[in-house]
């Protein structure tokens, strides 16, 4: 039976998960983010008044968060 030594590299990320992934996620979040709002503010707000934009941005950023957060 050979023993092998295998050395392994150092955990460093690829320039991907460094650089791309965390822009994507912001540009991605951020579009979210303002698209639930616009959303959220084109029904009458006579009957829902100003609590509905509000809490829908409020949920929109615990979503993104919550989906985007490990990024």
């Amino acid at each position: 039976m050979m023993d092998i030594d295998v050395k392994s590299k150092p955990s460093q990320p690829h320039w991907y998960e460094h650089y791309v992934q965390p822009c994507v996620a912001e540009l991605l979040g951020s579009a979210l983010f303002v698209f639930a709002g616009c959303l959220s503010v084109v029904e009458d707000t006579a009957v829902t008044g100003k609590m509905q934009p509000a809490l829908v941005h409020g949920l929109a950023a615990g979503v993104i968060v919550a989906a985007l957060g490990d990024v």
